[in-house]
Parts: C-alpha cells; structure tokens; sequence
C-alpha cells in the first residue's frame, strides 16, 4: 500500500497552529464528514471483487477568530482487498486488514492582512482553478489523483501560499506559490493499465525483461517551484479568468531506452527512464447562465520549457544512437472543454461537455475528443434518483471513425434512504476499436455498490 507522508511544509503549519487552535475559544471547533463504502465486482470470468474502498471522511474547521480560519480534511480508510500469499502474512495485521491515512487539506487563512482585502492562506489547500465540471485544464498546480479513474476530475491539495487580493467586489487577484513538485498519483487495480503509453520495439525484438527509473526535479526552488497567478472577474453575469501557471506535467515521460539482448530467440531486456516536463501555461475561463441554462468554457495553453527527446540505446546491436522528439518547445498545445447544464422543472438534470485533450495527452498531436452526458430524474420527492443515461465517447482519430473508438456507459440509481444517507447501484459497460483510453479496459465491465452516511 501507498504510505502518504505529511510534507514538512504542512507538518510545521500544523505545529504553528497547535497553540491557538486548541486554546481559541471564539467559535466552537466544526466537525463533519462522510463514511463511504464503494464495492466494486466484475461481470465477467467469475465475478471477481475488484475494488473494496471504505473510508472515513474527517473535516475539521474552525474560525480562530475574526480574522482567521483553520480547516482540515483527513482520510482514513481501508483500500484494497488483502495481499495474502503464504501463511506468514496471517501474522502481519497491517497486510491481511490494510489501513491509510491521508490528509487532504490543512490550512489556515489569514484575512485582511496589512491591508483590507488582502488574504494569506498558506498549508495544503486546493488550488481550484477553472470553470468546467471536473476536467479543468487550467488547473495545473494541484497534483492530478488518479488513484480511482472513475473519480472523474479529482485531485490532491498543494503545498503553498497563497495571496488573494479582492479588487473591489467583482475582482480579485491571486498569486500561489508551492516549494515542492507532488507528481500524479496513477490508477491502482485492474484499470491501472488504462493511462499507460504503448512499447513498440523494432521489428523480431520481444521484451523478456522490463526495469525503469524515474528522474524527478531536484528538490531545490530552482528545479522544483511552481507557482501561478490569476485575475478573476464578474462582469454582465459572466464569471471569468485568466491564469498563468510554471509547473509540471505530473503523468512522467519516457525519454531514454536502453535494449540489450537477453537471448538468441530476439528477448531483450530494456531499461527505460522516465522524467518530468516543465511548462508555462495559460488558461482562461468563463461560466454564464442563460435562460436558465449553465453554460461553461475552459481552454489552457501549454508550453514546454524545453524538448522532450526520446532516446533510443541500441549500442548493444552497434546501431547508433536514436533520437525522436516527442514534443518541441516550438509546438505548444491547447487543451479546452465547453459544456452546459439545465434543470428541468419535472426535477430531470441534463449535463453535455466536450473535452479536447485528457489529463494524460500531451503534445498537438495527442490530443483526443471526449463526449460525456448525464441525464438524471427524480422521484418521490427526490429520494430516488434514476439515471438511465450517463457516459462517455471517445475519438482519438476522426478519419477513422469506424475503426478507431471506444465508449463507457454507467447507468446509475440512487437511494436517499434518510436525508443524511443514500444509497447507489450503478454499472460500468466498456468497449471500443483500437487506441483509446476505453478500448483496453473493454473485458472490465462491472457492478458498483456505493453506501454513503454524511454527519
């Protein structure tokens, strides 16, 4: 399991706090939260459980005094069905009942600093930029938590400080700053494969033996800052933004191969290295309502600071030296989304985006198109919850249509049973033809189970 460390950024946050969030007696400290369980079994080959998550949702807040608030949220949860293989791990509790902790959010803010309007925040705390409903290509700081792939849009909080300046009451400011690179967490279970680039090896050559290593920015300010800012705005009932943000990209390259030969049958062993590109990107966003329809639009540009060359090591064959660019500094990418909402008075909801460009797709000629809808009804006075329509389409080459594609379908009902607790039963549907995201998670159909208690 994924051991998750508290940064010394947050820890010495914390420590700051401890003597007046404890003592503060202005307001009452503010304890809510969730209890989750979310079963996951598959509808094929035997009906294996594929996912076992119960997770208790702790979030803490309080508002120390007029001028300042503290909030915190913490994971503790069970992930994962038990690793067991020999009859010594039934003596080890930490394998056969596995247990995480996580905190998510831990940040304090600081309003009205030096001046009326000026707010500090500083710890781990979500840096949620954009408009668009879970897919927001301008919010590249916090780190992607691709942990679950069907939690769409989720992401990890950073570690920074941030300043906010309100300009007026229509305008504000925003400047972030983050000492450290948190890269992507990747997808874990049976969908872990699902983001993972394909390994072409010269013609006759198959891969008997695999290692890799992973270079990260040095951990220094130079190397491993990121930082933005962002001008948001109301005008005419539109809310909008601009952003600039250095960062990276948190889903690694692979930029070197080495490949010797193992045997005389074309087995070869290939040790590959993986690193981190840095980019400048700029984003803008806008969200309106119009005759009662939401309507939203986010598009982000992204520069790489420089080339990312993939390097080819076949001295073992007394081939020279390959070299192919992946992405040139001179091409930049632009990734966008629009979408719209509309609540209808019979209690039905209907959601449309469009996205060009996954979290994974890099480069101008990477990116894909992505269709999703939801349409949901209510009944019994909005207890039970129908959605008969809900899903995805991609397509990654629009020559080919009919060839190449793949497509997710998730029906879903759901159950107030009190109105603190709810209930849901949905099902996943997979397919599709060639590349894709979808189209090798196709033998992965499968039902989902979500119980869910909030306090």
């Amino acid at each position: 399991m994924r051991k998750n460390l508290i940064s010394g950024f947050t820890l010495t946050m914390l420590l700051a706090l401890q003597s007046f969030t404890i003592n503060a007696q202005d307001d009452k400290l503010s304890i809510s939260g969730s209890l989750l369980t979310n079963q996951r079994l598959r509808m094929q080959y035997g009906n294996d459980w594929i996912w076992n998550e119960n997770r208790l949702n702790l979030n803490l807040d309080k508002r120390v005094s007029n001028n300042t608030r503290f909030y915190s949220e913490i994971w503790l949860r069970n992930l994962g069905l038990p690793d067991i293989s020999k009859t010594a791990h039934l003596y080890n509790k930490g394998i056969v009942d596995p247990l995480q902790w996580e905190i998510r959010q831990a940040w304090v803010r600081f309003d009205d600093v030096l001046t009326p309007g000026l707010d500090l925040t500083f710890g781990r705390q979500p840096i949620a930029w954009g408009t668009a409903d879970r897919f927001n290509p301008t919010n590249t700081l916090d780190a992607a938590d691709l942990e679950d792939l069907l939690d769409f849009g989720r992401r990890r909080a950073t570690d920074a400080l941030s300043l906010r300046y309100q300009l007026g009451s229509d305008f504000s400011l925003q400047g972030v700053v983050s000492p450290f690179f948190r890269p992507a967490n990747l997808p874990v279970g049976v969908l872990s494969n699902a983001l993972n680039p394909e390994f072409s090896l010269p013609a006759g050559m198959v891969i008997r033996q695999l290692s890799d290593t992973l270079i990260l920015p040095r951990k220094n300010l130079k190397e491993s800052l990121t930082a933005g800012a962002r001008f948001k705005g109301f005008v005419s009932s539109v809310d909008f933004s601009v952003s600039y943000a250095l960062g990276y990209e948190g889903i690694p390259f692979n930029t070197r191969n080495s490949i010797s030969a193992v045997d005389f049958t074309g087995g070869v062993a290939v040790r590959s290295e993986a690193s981190f590109l840095r980019t400048h990107t700029i984003g803008a966003d806008m969200s309106t309502s119009i005759a009662g329809i939401g309507f939203w639009a986010e598009g982000a540009l992204s520069i790489a600071a420089e080339d990312v060359v993939l390097r080819t090591d076949l001295s073992a064959f007394s081939i020279p030296l390959q070299e192919q660019i992946l992405i040139a500094k001179s091409k930049p990418w632009f990734k966008f989304v629009v979408g719209g909402d509309y609540h209808f008075a019979d209690g039905s909801y209907l959601n449309l985006q469009y996205l060009h460009g996954f979290l994974h797709e890099r480069g101008p000629k990477e990116l894909n198109d992505y269709f999703f809808v939801r349409y949901d009804k209510k009944f019994f006075n909005e207890k039970l919850t129908v959605s008969p329509v809900s899903g995805a389409v991609v397509i990654p080459d629009w020559n080919n249509i009919g060839t190449v594609y793949s497509w997710m379908y998730m029906p879903e009902v759901t159950w107030k049973v009190v109105p603190d607790a709810e209930v849901g039963v949905s099902t996943l549907f997979i397919d599709g033809k060639g590349a894709g995201m979808f189209s090798q998670l196709r033998d992965f159909d499968m039902m989902m189970i979500k119980l869910r208690y909030n306090f």
